[in-house]
């Protein structure tokens, strides 16, 4: 099922997008209310009937981020495809560490504040750095909470995927070394189109990562090329705390990013970043370099 977190008529709804996906069905009662509130309940709810007539064209609604503001930060991987690692180090911009490849997962995290919907104007005009960078990546929204989840059980424990910008201003996160600052201005999170529950993604590791910046095709790796793949993810995270229901897992970022580039390519007032995964489908992200 593709789910969506959108406004119609002034107030915000969470619903499930037809077969075709050009319509948007919302979930009654308190599972509409919230896309948190909708996980915690899924397995509760009856399967809903498209044959009802209460859909709504998908053009007539503007959607958000499938969740709009997480109740904890985003869990975040770093160097997580080891070509993208490589060009991280010899890019100059990596403090952290003197390898290339790490030996166990770099995690981090995002404020809840990063995230914005898909075509929201990423704000660049924060980055007082102008090096603002993108990052396509697949993430991971966790369904059943746990502490100390063994890979073997780790799947049974993801809701649901749905797609991330990792946008970085990378002379902050040079800077300060610790990547927090350079990763949580305000917007430097979009997210979405959709949140696809995992029963329609069997195998995520055959899905494909594509990023385009102004219809140039940048980054296009498959989820297979995860140095640390999902269930080794969700079992190191929950070895040190409880994961819980509509936590999101940032997978990491494949080569191709703008500080790949010599010199690099950071994002420009106008400058457009689409990432597509599918089924999850394409977020779209306009650049706003200059205060309005």
């Amino acid at each position: 099922m593709k789910l969506v977190s959108y406004a119609f008529e002034g107030v915000v709804r969470v619903g499930r997008l037809n077969v075709a996906g050009t319509a948007v069905q919302a979930f009654h009662g308190d599972a509409g209310s919230s896309m948190l509130t909708l996980i915690r309940l899924f397995d509760q709810l009856h399967q809903p009937d498209e044959t009802h007539t209460d859909w709504v064209e998908l053009d007539r609604v503007q959607l958000l981020a499938p969740i709009p503001r997480p109740a904890r930060n985003i869990f975040c991987v770093g160097k997580n495809y080891r070509q993208h690692a490589v060009e991280f180090q010899a890019s100059g911009f990596d403090a952290s560490a003197s390898e290339s490849i790490p030996e166990s997962p770099v995690l981090f995290t995002k404020a809840p504040s990063t995230v914005i919907g898909p075509d929201t104007a990423i704000p660049a005009y924060l980055d007082y750095s102008e090096s603002t960078d993108y990052e396509g990546e697949l993430a991971v929204v966790i369904g059943q909470g746990g502490r100390n989840i063994a890979k073997a059980d780790a799947m049974a424990h993801v809701f649901g995927y749905t797609i991330v910008n990792d946008v970085t201003s990378r002379t902050l996160q040079q800077t300060h070394r610790q990547w927090y600052l350079g990763k949580s201005l305000d917007g430097y999170c979009p997210m979405g189109p959709t949140l696809v529950t995992a029963d329609e993604i069997s195998a995520p590791e055959r899905l494909q990562l594509r990023t385009w910046v102004n219809g140039e095709l940048r980054q296009n790796a498959g989820v297979a090329d995860l140095i640390f793949n999902i269930p080794t993810l969700i079992e190191t995270i929950s070895r040190t705390m409880s994961l819980e229901s509509g936590d999101i897992i940032a997978t990491g970022t494949c080569a191709g990013v703008g500080i790949g580039f010599s010199p690099p390519k950071f994002l420009r007032h106008g400058d457009r970043v689409e990432i597509e995964i599918q089924p999850i489908g394409r977020l779209s992200n306009p650049v706003l370099a200059l205060r309005e």
